[in-house]
């Protein structure tokens, strides 16, 4: 049933970018608005990071800290998308079917991937949860024949 299906049908788009340049505070709140767990880093048209909420999660100062809270708003906005985002990036296919994503992402403990098209412009991003709405909406139309 998997194979049936490409990328393209069931991917998110337009996707939310930020800049290496970004704050993570601005990025985080971005997240926020935008109830997503995760942006792609855009520089000049290229894709060269991502950043997740777990990502900013470990870059958040710890509460055992000694500095003020004064101190730490300071370092938090210094901090950019750019120190923090994963740049070795995994990369799918606008056209590559759900089963070899789905297989992608449970191999390398990824919950969504960037979508590229044959130029490798980001055109979108696949997630768990456009796959298991995939599988929802499917088994759904299934049982209704």
């Amino acid at each position: 049933m998997l194979n049936n299906f490409t990328v393209k049908e069931w991917m998110t788009s337009p996707v939310i970018t930020v800049t290496p340049d970004t704050t993570l505070s601005a990025a985080h709140q971005l997240m926020k608005d935008k109830n997503v767990r995760r942006l792609m880093v855009v520089e000049n048209e290229k894709l060269v990071g991502v950043i997740t909420k777990g990502d900013v999660r470990e870059a958040s100062p710890s509460d055992a800290t000694s500095l003020s809270i004064w101190e730490l708003n300071y370092l938090w906005a210094q901090l950019t998308v750019e120190k923090v985002m994963t740049r070795q990036i995994l990369k799918v296919n606008s056209h590559d079917p759900i089963s070899k994503v789905a297989r992608l992402m449970l191999e390398n403990k990824v919950s969504g991937l960037p979508v590229m098209d044959e130029n490798d412009r980001l055109v979108g991003v696949i997630t768990e949860s456009d796959i298991f709405r995939m599988l929802v909406i499917t088994s759904e139309q299934v049982s209704q024949s």
